[in-house]
C-alpha cells in the first residue's frame, strides 16, 4: 500500500475498531487539501467494459513538486480499485502525469499486488488481456454509460427464479401477484457437471410453469456477473472444470429457446434494488445484502439498470494500512470484511465472544445473534461497530453513486442487529455528512417482503414480445 502524509479524524469511532480509516474521509481529507494547494493537476480515470461502454472519473491531484504530492498514488490506487469493482472494466486510461499511471500499471499486472483483479476482470469476466493506458487527461475516451430499462413489467404469465447456495426459489407470477412460489434444494458449488445445473433450473421452471395456463416470460437473479444472460463467472459454477464453462455460459440461451419466451437473468443485488424501487415506488436505489459476503445492486434515477458490476464486496472502504485482508483477492479493507459475517466474527474475536468451532459459518452466526438478542453487551458492540462502517461506507458510496434510498438487507441485519446498524449508520451521516444525510433514506425492510417482492422484481425483467 503506498504511504500517507494525511491527517485523517473520525467523529464516530467502532467500538471495536479504534484503526478504521474511512475511506469517505480520507478522500474528503485529500480533496480539500488539493484545493487549498491551488486546485491541484487534473486526472482522468477511464473504464472500458462489453460492448464499448466506458465510464469515465474526473479528479485532481498533487502536483509532483507538492511536498504532499507522495499521497497521490494511495488516492489514485484505490479510486481505481473501487472503480473496477462499482464499474467494472478490461481496459483502464489513467489520464494524468506519467510516473502515476507507470505506478498503476506495475501494481495492476498479473505479477503485481492486484493480479486477483487484474485476472478476475481480464480472462474471467471480458475474456480480454486486462490493460492499463497511460495519457493525457484529454485522451481518455468520452464517457458512454448504457442503461437497460429491465424490469416494472408485470403484465402476462411470468416465472420468477433465484439461484442460491443452499436452495432454488421459483414463482409463478400472474399479473403482477405471486400465485405460487417454492424453494428446491440443491448443492449447486460442489457439481463438475453443468447438466446437473441446467437440468434442476429447467425442473424447477417447469413446475412453475405448470401452476399457470402459459408462460410469457421468465426472469432470474443469481449471485455472480451475467453479461448478456451469459454468466461470466458465478460461485455457483465454481466446481465446472474452465474447460466446460463454455456450456455455463450458454445455458441461459438455450433455456430461452427451449420455452421460446423471453428470459432474462442479471446479478441478484440488481433485482434486489429493483425489488426496492418496485416497493418504494421511488428509484435512486442502492440495495446491500450482508450476507456470507457483501452483495449490491443500483437502479438509477431514471429506473434503469446499469451495465455496471456493483460487486462492492470488493471494494474499498477502509484505508488503514494494517485494514483486515480479504482471503479471496487479497486485499485490505474492502466491503467483504465489514458487511458479512465475516465481519461479525472478526469482531466477535475482538469483542471476546466466544465462537464454538465445531459450528458451520450459517450456525455461528446464529450464534452472536442469539447473544445478541439476549442483551450481551459485547455482541451489541459489534453491530454498533457495524453500524459506524455502514455510515462512513455510504458516504463513499454517494461519491460514485446518485442515491436517494439505500435497502439494508441479509442475514446479518436479522433482528436487534439491523436496526442497531441503521441507528449507527444514520447517526454518522447526520452528523459528518449532514447534506447527504437529508436527502438520503435508509430502509430495513422485513424478511417476507423482500423474498416476495425478490420473485415479483425477477420476474418482471423482460418485456414481453411485442410490448
Amino acid at each position: 500500500m503506498f504511504p500517507t502524509t494525511l491527517s485523517v479524524c473520525s467523529g464516530y469511532v467502532p467500538p471495536l475498531d479504534a484503526d478504521f480509516l474511512p475511506a469517505a474521509l480520507y478522500n474528503r481529507a485529500f480533496r480539500h487539501a488539493v484545493q487549498e494547494s491551488g486546485g491541484g493537476i487534473p486526472l482522468v480515470i477511464g473504464l472500458e467494459r462489453a460492448h464499448g461502454a466506458l465510464s469515465r472519473y474526473k479528479t485532481a491531484i498533487f502536483p509532483e513538486e507538492h511536498p504532499a504530492s507522495k499521497d497521490n498514488l494511495r488516492y489514485v490506487e484505490r479510486i481505481i480499485k473501487f472503480l473496477l469493482w462499482q464499474r467494472s472494466g478490461w481496459k483502464v486510461y489513467v489520464g494524468g502525469p506519467e510516473h502515476i499511471a507507470a505506478a498503476i500499471k506495475a501494481v495492476y499486472t498479473i505479477e503485481g499486488e492486484r493480479s486477483f483483479d487484474v485476472r478476475f476482470m481480464g480472462e474471467d469476466v471480458y475474456l480480454q488481456p486486462f490493460t492499463v493506458i497511460p495519457c493525457k487527461p484529454d485522451e481518455v475516451p468520452p464517457q458512454n454509460e448504457p442503461q437497460q430499462p429491465l424490469g416494472f413489467h408485470l403484465d402476462g404469465y411470468r416465472i420468477g427464479f433465484d439461484l442460491g447456495a443452499s436452495d432454488l426459489k421459483v414463482s409463478a407470477i400472474a399479473n403482477g401477484d405471486a400465485i405460487f412460489a417454492t424453494e428446491i434444494e440443491w448443492n449447486p458449488r460442489d457439481q463438475r457437471s453443468p447438466d446437473y445445473h441446467r437440468q434442476k433450473i429447467v425442473a424447477a421452471l417447469k413446475l412453475a410453469a405448470s401452476k399457470m395456463p402459459r408462460v410469457d416470460a421468465i426472469g432470474g437473479s443469481s449471485a455472480g456477473v451475467y453479461i448478456d444472460n451469459r454468466p461470466m463467472i458465478a460461485s455457483l459454477f465454481r466446481g465446472v472444470p474452465k474447460e466446460d464453462f463454455d456450456q455455463v455460459r450458454s445455458m441461459f440461451l438455450q433455456i430461452r429457446e427451449e420455452f421460446g419466451v423471453p428470459l432474462e437473468i442479471v446479478n441478484d443485488g440488481e433485482v434486489t434494488a429493483l425489488a426496492g424501487s418496485m416497493s418504494l415506488g421511488d428509484n435512486g436505489v442502492l440495495g446491500i445484502a450482508m450476507g456470507s459476503s457483501e452483495a449490491a445492486g443500483y437502479v438509477t434515477v431514471d429506473g434503469n439498470i446499469t451495465s455496471w458490476l456493483n460487486e462492492l464486496a470488493f471494494a474499498p472502504v477502509d484505508y488503514n494500512p494494517d485494514a483486515p485482508i480479504d482471503e479471496w483477492s487479497g486485499d485490505r479493507g474492502v466491503g467483504a470484511q465489514y458487511f458479512s459475517q465475516q465481519c461479525v466474527f472478526r469482531l466477535a474475536r475482538k469483542a471476546g465472544v466466544q465462537i464454538p468451532a465445531e459450528l458451520s459459518n450459517a450456525q455461528k452466526l446464529r450464534f452472536v445473534q442469539e447473544k445478541l438478542e439476549a442483551g450481551d453487551a459485547d455482541a451489541v458492540e459489534i453491530w454498533q461497530s457495524m453500524g459506524i462502517y455502514l455510515g462512513y461506507a455510504l458516504a463513499h458510496y454517494a461519491d460514485f453513486y446518485d442515491l436517494k434510498h439505500v435497502l439494508i438487507l441479509g442475514r446479518c441485519t436479522s433482528g436487534r442487529g439491523g436496526p442497531l446498524m441503521v441507528e449507527g449508520a444514520r447517526k454518522v451521516l447526520q452528523e459528518e455528512f449532514p447534506a447527504l444525510a437529508a436527502k438520503l433514506t435508509l430502509h430495513l425492510p422485513d424478511e417476507k417482503s423482500r423474498r416476495v417482492g425478490q420473485s415479483i422484481a425477477a420476474a418482471s425483467l423482460p418485456m414481453l414480445r411485442g410490448g
